[in-house]
């Protein structure tokens, strides 16, 4: 496992601000994507710097030599910078010839997924609420680097900056000032046509998130519900309290195999019901390798029974990406306030509990659910919990 104080190192700091690019090298798992990144190809008409490679050390350098970076206080500013070297990573996988022209449609995302892995299994970034908001920081950065450029074409712009500034409460190092700072990196990187518009761009964005009142964290909503109904698509005023018309909660479960999900709801809730799928999937006789469906339905079933006897209870399964809308999306559809709890721990930890499971899951599936992983967000219900076990 690589050093995270060795790579902190090389990150741009005080007094002259340069990047150690030698030192990054001498990571393997950095060496490998940047290798990967220079065979990277990008549109030259957009892009005529040339490959993704070049393009980020543009845009790190870009971004070193800011005052505003220059200023902020060291931990906001290395999760910056490490998610301005990884802000591209997702266009090794995503980029592809489509109509004559290199594209790389959802490359932010699929960069968050890669960094998040990386960073979890080679740097140890994982099993510690200090690494792991530290570490969700730099891959919402990279998830939403682009946003900023698109925020004044968008007319549900207000509503989406609002609901990215919301994870700041679970990532605190994540600010929309952070990110608007990254964008105009970016645009600063490239050699375009657009450049000049694509920097105006960045400041009205700047300029909806102060207006927002979201630029340096959440904004103050009058209550969970109210920021709940907002981001559900209700027509209500950000201050309003809203009358909240639940009738009780229930626990949607998130997690790797192995995290302890398990002892983790008998600790804290040890007298709701549990729908739990790998109960589910023991009665049914259903394998690992077996479709899933029936489990899902069934599960589902027993969901709707608790729901329309308004009764609370706990939905333990994976959940790991935002597929799990549909059980909050089945359960608000009762009238159930949400909460969801994500746990993680660290790695080996993570595979020597899963190895002591009796039904235990294999150790590349594991690895497979890892690099799909996408951590609940603020605005996906009521409550959103990230608890290290």
């Amino acid at each position: 496992m690589s050093s995270l104080n060795g790579l902190f190192s090389c990150l741009p700091q005080s007094p002259d601000f340069a990047w150690d690019w030698a030192g990054l090298n001498v990571f393997p798992p950095l060496a490998r994507l940047f290798d990967r990144m220079s065979q990277t190809p990008q549109d030259p008409v957009w892009h005529a710097e040339g490959d993704v490679m070049i393009h980020t050390r543009r845009v790190c350098e870009a971004l070193a030599g800011m005052d505003a970076f220059r200023l902020m206080e060291e931990r906001p500013r290395q999760a910056l910078a490490l998610a301005a070297l990884l802000h591209d990573i997702g266009k090794i996988t995503c980029t592809a010839m489509r109509d004559g022209r290199w594209a790389a449609p959802h490359h932010g995302p699929a960069g968050a997924r890669m960094a998040r892995t990386m960073l979890w299994q080679d740097f140890g970034m994982c099993g510690s609420k200090d690494k792991q908001r530290f570490r969700e920081a730099v891959c919402l950065l990279i998830r939403y680097h682009t946003a900023p450029l698109h925020l004044c074409e968008d007319k549900d712009g207000p509503l989406r900056t609002l609901k990215m500034a919301a994870d700041g409460e679970l990532a605190p190092d994540f600010t929309l000032r952070s990110l608007c700072l990254l964008a105009e990196a970016d645009a600063q990187g490239r050699d375009a046509p657009d450049v000049p518009e694509l920097i105006e761009n960045v400041e009205l964005g700047r300029e909806t998130a102060r207006e927002e009142g979201c630029l340096d964290g959440p904004y103050p909503f009058a209550s969970a519900h109210t920021r709940r109904a907002l981001f559900s698509g209700v027509k209500v005023w950000k201050d309003q309290r809203l009358y909240d018309d639940t009738w009780g909660e229930v626990i949607l479960m998130c997690g790797l195999p192995g995290t302890g999900k398990d002892r983790w709801i008998r600790d804290n809730f040890p007298s709701l019901p549990t729908v739990s799928l790998d109960d589910i999937r023991g009665e049914m006789g259903i394998g690992p390798g077996d479709g899933q469906g029936r489990a899902v339905q069934a599960a589902k079933e027993r969901a709707k029974a608790f729901l329309r006897q308004k009764q609370p209870f706990v939905w333990n399964a994976t959940s790991l990406t935002e597929k799990r809308a549909g059980q909050t999306d089945l359960f608000e559809s009762y009238h159930a306030r949400v909460r969801i709890v994500y746990l993680e721990t660290e790695w080996r930890e993570n595979l020597r509990r899963n190895a002591e499971r009796p039904d235990r899951v294999p150790e590349n599936v594991i690895q497979r659910m890892l690099e799909s992983l996408e951590p609940p967000e603020t605005r996906e219900a009521q409550t959103v919990e990230w608890i290290c076990t």
